[in-house]
């Protein structure tokens, strides 16, 4: 059973469960768990909501899809669990983040210590049956995380949304740019990193504009880096 929203969004989010589509999404999912292997574990569905707070939130980092394969979906966008080799998009993610900021690539694929520093690693659709990419799209996910979108959008203290991709870019019509920093570029998957991925400087871009936001700067290091 899908766990309840929670509480550092519960506010932002309610009139969410109260539309039409929020049961038929959750009846939905519960019946492909009854047949089917569903990606990520019931109990890490909210892992990005839980972990970074509406009011903690500095940086948006929006993913499509979660990992479809055993063992990789935990909750986070682009994230693995402790132990997991990284994916291929977020080993270009780390090939990027060294360039960019000379950062030590990191041995381990686990995103946690950015959400903890206020980046929400969220995925437009939050389940998936395992091995059968996209194959929960369309079912309503999209328009409960486009309201976690609108719910930071409309929030006076200004936020950096992450938009990789063809399909994140698209979100951007859900945001003011004069209120909030927006940085799109390709998706750093094999097929589009060398298509404006690599070279675009992200990490960079988001630490000067949450100084420009009178924020701190994220250190992006993760544990375990290696030269």
């Amino acid at each position: 059973m899908t766990p309840p929203i929670p509480p550092g969004w519960r506010d932002q989010l309610a009139a969410e469960t109260r539309q039409a589509y929020w049961p038929k999404l959750l009846a939905f999912v519960a019946a492909e768990r009854a047949a089917h292997t569903v990606f990520p574990p019931d109990d890490e569905v909210f892992s990005a909501l839980a972990l970074t707070a509406y009011a903690d939130t500095k940086v948006l980092l929006l993913g499509q899809d979660p990992y479809h394969a055993d063992g990789q979906a935990h909750g986070l966008a682009f994230s693995v669990p402790p132990g997991v080799a990284p994916p291929p998009s977020l080993r270009n993610i780390f090939k990027e983040l060294h360039s960019d900021l000379g950062l030590p690539l990191p041995r381990t694929g686990y995103l946690a210590p950015w959400a903890a520093q206020g980046v929400l690693l969220l995925n437009a659709v939050l389940t998936v049956r395992a091995h059968h990419a996209n194959s929960h799209h369309g079912r309503g996910w999209e328009q409960f995380t486009d309201a976690v979108l609108r719910a930071l959008a409309a929030r006076a203290q200004p936020v950096v949304f992450v938009l990789w991709g063809a399909y994140a870019r698209r979100k951007a019509a859900l945001l003011d740019p004069a209120r909030h920093t927006v940085i799109a570029s390709a998706h750093p998957s094999p097929l589009s990193a060398h298509q404006g991925f690599f070279g675009s400087h992200p990490f960079s871009q988001i630490n000067a504009a949450l100084i420009a936001h009178g924020e701190a700067a994220l250190d992006w290091r993760l544990p375990g880096g290696e030269a």
